[in-house]
């Protein structure tokens, strides 16, 4: 956004106020016209800014999504890296069931493929990759577990379980679930 005029600059900042606000409410598939039309602003500048609906919700995760790396390199000192792993990847969970459409985002982007260094997939993929390394090279996880598994069984859990009455209380129980298979034993 540097060079940009103050207008388009105050513009940019207003529109994705109002995405956050409507991505937390209607998920992932908020409609770009009525972010538009709340914004007070055209379809062709809400475009303009976010060129793809993937380019809006990574503007509106990008923020939470550092917040969520900052935690794994805070983790990346702890004693038991394995705890370590399965505490941030608890995290990322609890907020991908709290900002609705950040699964979504997860799930557009195949990690290793496509994805910009930047996308919240990327960033979220490499801060967790370092996590999974150190407790693989532990042996505290299995040895053939990538950060792309752990990534998609994390939105996996998200999407599965947001629609249930409880979705906090069936996340966690498959969550709880599918780390016991984490361990490198295979037990």
């Amino acid at each position: 956004m540097t060079g940009q005029r103050s207008d388009a600059r105050r513009n940019y900042a207003h529109i994705l106020a109002v995405a956050e606000a409507e991505v937390a409410a209607q998920g992932a598939q908020a409609s770009l016209e009525r972010i538009a039309r709340v914004a007070g602003v055209g379809s062709a500048t809400v475009r303009r800014h976010f060129p793809t609906r993937k380019a809006l919700l990574d503007a509106v995760f990008k923020q939470r999504v550092q917040v969520l790396c900052e935690r794994a390199r805070t983790l990346q000192d702890e004693h038991d890296s394995r705890t370590a792993l399965v505490e941030w990847l608890h995290e990322l969970l609890a907020y991908s069931l709290a900002a609705r459409g950040l699964a979504d985002v997860l799930s557009y982007e195949p990690l290793q493929d496509e994805a910009t260094q930047e996308s919240c997939g990327a960033v979220i993929g490499a801060a967790g990759a370092s996590l999974l390394s150190r407790a693989v090279d532990d042996r505290a996880v299995r040895a053939d577990v990538t950060v792309d598994d752990l990534l998609t069984l994390i939105v996996g859990i998200a999407l599965a379980t947001e629609n249930y009455t409880d979705p906090k209380a069936q996340a966690e129980r498959a969550f709880r679930i599918a780390v016991a298979g984490l361990d490198a034993t295979g037990t």
